[in-house]
């Protein structure tokens, strides 16, 4: 079954850290856009443009010399290499035949572009249109506001008892953990308020707690549980 814009918005909702958005939910964005390559960056992650570097990943990283980074730069809007250039110019700026098309959008946060994700068809394949660019521009609004909610995120797991849970167990703890009703938890997981009720009951036992105040100080540092609010489930 083709995979669905909203099931990605979910897939990108759901990613525990950076390693899994990379691995598992932007190959899906990838292969949503029928593209042959892809990939997800962060600009204080990017090498630093040193002598030794190759040229032509100087010249991709150069927004004098790449006009679709310096529209993604100015703009913070999604771009493919099209909508800026004349049919064949493309080409010139970058002969790699696998980047015969390219479509890049941004990632956003306090107002700063600090990163994007890049899509690439091989030369002789359709280019991307604007379809492409709207469902780009959804997708980079929750990579954006994913990103935000990463960074927000208390830290400070105190194994092993963490790794009692599943994924999604995890998941609601950390939501516990900033002080969310189980309907806020529902709501941002994209399950149901007695989902993460039951889900609860069972973090309790697996853990021998009865209160929320008891799973984040089981699982978190003194940090965390001073800073989060003690609810019923």
């Amino acid at each position: 079954m083709a995979t669905s814009l909203q099931s990605l918005f979910r897939a990108i909702a759901q990613a525990r850290d950076e390693q899994e958005l990379r691995q598992h939910v932007i190959v899906k964005v990838g292969e949503y856009f029928v593209a042959q390559r892809w990939g997800l960056f962060f600009f204080d992650k990017l090498p630093s443009l040193a002598p030794n570097l190759p040229s032509i990943l100087k010249l991709a990283l150069s927004v004098e010399h790449n006009p679709v980074l310096r529209y993604l730069v100015e703009q913070h809007a999604p771009v493919h290499e099209e909508l800026l250039l004349p049919p064949g110019a493309w080409k010139i700026i970058c002969p790699r035949s696998d980047h015969g098309h390219v479509m890049a959008g941004p990632i956003v946060g306090n107002g700063h572009l600090v990163g994007g994700v890049g899509f690439t068809r091989v030369r002789g394949t359709p280019a991307f249109n604007g379809r492409d660019l709207a469902d780009l521009s959804a997708l980079c609004l929750h990579l954006s506001t994913w990103l935000a909610k990463i960074q927000l995120q208390p830290t400070g797991f105190n194994s092993p008892n963490i790794n009692r849970l599943t994924p999604r167990e995890i998941q609601i703890a950390e939501l516990v953990a900033q002080g969310l009703t189980s309907a806020e938890i529902g709501s941002a997981l994209w399950i149901t308020e007695n989902s993460v009720k039951q889900a609860l009951k069972r973090m309790f036992r697996k853990l021998e707690v009865s209160s929320r105040a008891e799973l984040v100080g089981r699982l978190f540092s003194s940090t965390r549980l001073s800073s989060s609010k003690e609810q019923a489930v």
